[in-house]
Parts: C-alpha cells; structure tokens; sequence
C-alpha cells in the first residue's frame, strides 16, 4: 500500500511541474528528467548553473533543493508563507492545482534583481519570525539527522566507561548518515509525541534502508549507538529508524565467531577486548561489621542495597583491589554463572542452547554473503534474522524448512550483524539477551562527553567537571 501511495504522489507532483514549465516556456518532458529537471529550473528561475553541482554535496544539497523549487514556485507569484509551507509539505496537492489554474502565470525569474524591483514583496514582522523559525527546525533537523546527535546514558549497561547522566555527542557521519526510513515525523521527537502521546510519526511513506558514504566501517570494540531490534515486535512494532536508542559496545563484527567462558571474551578463539573501566559484581564476605553504604556512595560504588552478608557489590579492577584490602573484608568471590547452569531469557531462548550470561556460544555472527545451512541446530540462532530482519516468511514443515513458500535447506544473508555488549557485564541487557543488530539499525558512533550530570552528588559536585570533553574508547 506504501508503494502504491508514494507512485501516486510522485506522479502527481511531475504532472504539476511539467504544467508549470510549459508556462515558463520550457518543454514540459524536461521536468521528468532528474538533474537536467534542476539545471532548468536554474534557467527558469535566474539562478547560476552551477548551483546544479551542489546538489552532489550531502547536507548542502537538501538546502539548495527546497531553494530551487521555492523560488520556482516564486516565479509565479506563490511566495506567502502558507504557499512556502505546502510547496513543502504538500507538492503533490498544490502543484497540480496551480499548474492547472488559468491565473497562475510566469512573472519571470525570481532570482533577478529585475523580478525582485518589478515585484517587491515585504514581509511582516510575523512572517520573518515564522522564516526564521521554520529555517531553525529545518537545519537543527538535517544537522541531527545527518550530521550529529545528542545522547544521554539513562543506564549503568556500560558502567564505568559510561556512566548514567553522560550527555554524549553521536556522529552519523563517521559510519554514514542512514537516509531516513520514516520520513515523516514531528520534529525533534524520536517516536512517541511529548505531552500527548502518540505517535509521532507516519508511516504512509517509508523508504528502503540507504546509508550515505562514511569515513568508515564500524570498527570492533566500537562504541556504538543504535535501534533497539527487538522493538521490531508487539506491542511496539515499530519502523526501524524510530525503536528505541542503545548504546553498547560493537564486541563482535559480521563473520566473527563469539563465546564467552567464565565471563571472559572471546572473539574467534582469542582474549576479547576487556574496557579499562569495565565492571562485575561480587559477593563482599566481613568479620560480621558490615559495610558503610555511605563508602560505598562516596566512592561512587554500585551495590545492591537488599543484599546483606554478603554484599553484592559492582567492582572496576580498581575498586577490587581497594576493597579487598579494607580491613574488615575476609572475602571476595566473583559472581560467575557456572558453565552448566541454563539462564532462562538468554539468546537463543532455546533448550537446545544451555548458555548463560557468563557461559556463552560460540556463535558465528552473520556476514553479508554468508550462507548457513539450515537444520535443527541453526533455526534457533538465525531464525529472527532471516524472517524479521530480513523481510522472510519462514516456515518449518515435517518434510523441511520453507522460505516465502519455496524448500530451502541453506540461506544466504543480505545484511551485515554486529554482537553488542555492554561493558557492565553483569549489569547489561545486550545482544546475550536479544541477539544480533542489524546493520541496517547502526545510528552512529559515540565520539565524546559534553556534558556529565550525577544525580547522586550534592549540589555543588553535580557536574563532573573531568568528564566534560573526554573522548570515548
């Protein structure tokens, strides 16, 4: 139906332009022809040439775009801004309409210094206000969706090499800017409309995944922002571009094989990167004096407050070491899962699978051209993949497994999938629970901290003022 709708749009603003360049003396096949339909319009409007070759420039040619056909438009007198609004919000109602009105005539091109003396047109103090407005949400629109974003930490999944209360900088541009696939939205709200609720979004027009050039590919041990994949499902079922936003660490690339052994990492048979400032919890045995949850505040320590002798507490290497040697502590005992213990909720949520979040794989990652064969054991581990993900009907018969109704024993992926863990191991919903991301759900990468803000502190130490520009590793 989306397809069906978004032909009839594009048919409906082509008929308009064509009309208006046969008003402006052009011929009206012109206005098919992309590039060439801009280079005319240039003709058309008084406008040089070469603003065509800025069309090529990514962000740029957005701007240069909407001002071309804003003054197209202009040349025949449609410049109030109601007339600025539909011409870009509605083309396809207001196009044909003033294509077809006998009225509507060419003045000529309102570009030139000619047109703007034959024609003067003041604008109120209201109208340059709602310019001035428009043009803000605009740019501050294009800059977050294309360039760079702001993002808060809300949970300790990535304690302590992220804390809770960091404002990050995101930037599209390093791994690509994704086109949006929902383009109609409400401004600055990511998918649910503030104050009212509700969606704030339409999805009556959707466009197929597209990543504009980067500066690179997603390296591993990235950290990285990106769509929550299981929002794919009710109650939420939501478009890709619009789930919710997760920052964790891309540990695993397309084509790596992934394990975990006594919570430590590996990453094709080798030690996986261990963060500097990574946490785990422990179990803290005293003499029977407790410990002081004021310490344990002021040292910026994470403990479970319901848990008494022993103590659960989240530890950095560090902040292992000088607890262990507080007097009154006699033992620390790392909370690892032993090896045979099933977890329930853990990836693949299969009983073929006993795995746990210390105990885990290994798991090969899909990479684009991979092909797995397809059997009991794999079904399991890239089943969401080849039906969700990747837009599939997948059915298992008694005589074999089907694939959009025809026999498949093997299937080869469309996509590149990232494993994303949080560096707060035992304190993290990441891809141990939920599985592969998509590349086609990568937002950006975290460049650096602007701003970090502790709820915990008093008032005057609520900033932390050695976190203010640090990059992030």
């Amino acid at each position: 139906m989306g397809y069906i709708v978004f032909a009839i749009v594009l048919i409906l603003i082509h008929f308009g332009l064509w009309k208006l360049f046969v008003k402006a003396g052009r011929k009206g096949w012109e206005s098919l022809v992309p590039i060439y339909r801009e280079y005319v319009i240039t003709k058309i409007t008084g406008h040089p040439a070469w603003w065509v070759a800025l069309l090529l420039i990514p962000i740029v040619n957005i701007f240069i775009f909407y001002g071309l056909y804003l003054d197209l438009v202009k040349c025949f007198g449609k410049r109030r801004f109601w007339e600025y609004a539909a011409m870009v919000l509605l083309p396809f109602v207001v196009l044909p309409w003033w294509g077809n009105d006998p009225k509507v005539v060419y003045l000529g091109q309102s570009f030139s210094a000619e047109f703007k003396e034959k024609y003067p047109y003041k604008k109120s103090v209201a109208r340059e206000w709602a310019d001035a407005i428009v043009f803000a949400v605009v740019a501050a629109t294009l800059i977050r969706g294309f360039l760079i974003e702001a993002y808060m930490i809300p949970t300790g999944s990535m304690e302590k090499s992220l804390l809770v209360g960091d404002f990050l900088f995101v930037s599209k541009l390093n791994y690509g800017p994704r086109i949006p696939m929902t383009p109609v939205a409400f401004p600055f709200a990511h998918h649910t409309m503030p104050i009212v609720g509700g969606k704030a979004y339409w999805e009556g027009i959707k466009i197929g995944y597209k990543r504009l050039p980067g500066f690179q590919d997603i390296e591993r041990n990235d950290v990285v922002v990106f769509n929550y994949p299981m929002e794919a499902d009710a109650p939420f079922n939501r478009p890709i571009d619009k789930r919710e936003n997760y920052i964790k660490r891309a540990v695993g690339m397309p084509g790596d094989t992934i394990s975990l052994r006594g919570a430590n990492l590996y990453v094709n048979g080798e030690p996986g990167f261990k963060p500097p400032h990574s946490q785990m919890d422990y179990y803290v045995y005293t003499d029977g004096t407790g410990l002081n949850p004021q310490r344990l505040t002021d040292m910026r320590i994470d403990y479970n407050p319901y848990a008494r002798e022993p103590y659960q507490l989240f530890l950095t290497d560090e902040a292992y070491e000088e607890v262990k040697g507080w007097a009154n502590v006699t033992k620390i005992v790392p909370n690892i899962r032993h090896q045979d213990t099933h977890e329930p909720g853990i990836f693949p949520s299969n009983s073929l699978y006993h795995w746990n979040i210390d105990n885990f794989g290994p798991l090969v990652i899909p990479k684009q051209g991979w092909t797995v064969t397809l059997d009991s054991l794999t079904l399991p581990l890239y089943g969401r993949v080849i039906r969700v993900y990747e837009g599939n009907e997948l059915e298992s018969r008694s005589d074999g497994v089907y694939i959009n109704g025809a026999k498949a024993d093997s299937y080869t992926f469309k996509m590149n999938y990232y494993w994303m863990m949080g560096d707060n191991r035992h304190n993290s919903e990441d891809a141990r629970t939920w599985g592969f991301v998509p590349e086609d759900h990568i937002v950006g990468k975290a460049l650096f901290v602007w701003l970090s803000w502790d709820e915990k502190g008093t008032f005057f130490d609520k900033i932390r003022w050695n976190r203010i520009f640090m990059g992030i590793k």
